[in-house]
């Protein structure tokens, strides 16, 4: 699954420790989002895609094969 995580944190001027206290999960796991490596559950996806006032689709997209 790709994101744009990393480009709204920008847009908003969030860091990924200022992210990780609004959503209530660790820096390294904001980070792990962001990279890649961790997909985070429906609840979190949603928890993000409220901070940044989106639909969840437009910071979560499935790449072909997922």
């Amino acid at each position: 699954m790709k994101n744009q995580l990393k480009v709204q944190r920008a847009i908003h001027d969030l860091t990924q420790a200022q992210l990780a206290d609004r959503l209530g999960v660790s820096r390294q796991t904001v980070n792990a989002i962001e990279t890649g490596k961790y997909v985070p559950s429906t609840v979190l996806a949603l928890k993000i895609a409220r901070v940044f006032g989106k639909p969840v689709e437009a910071i979560f997209t499935l790449e072909e094969g997922d």
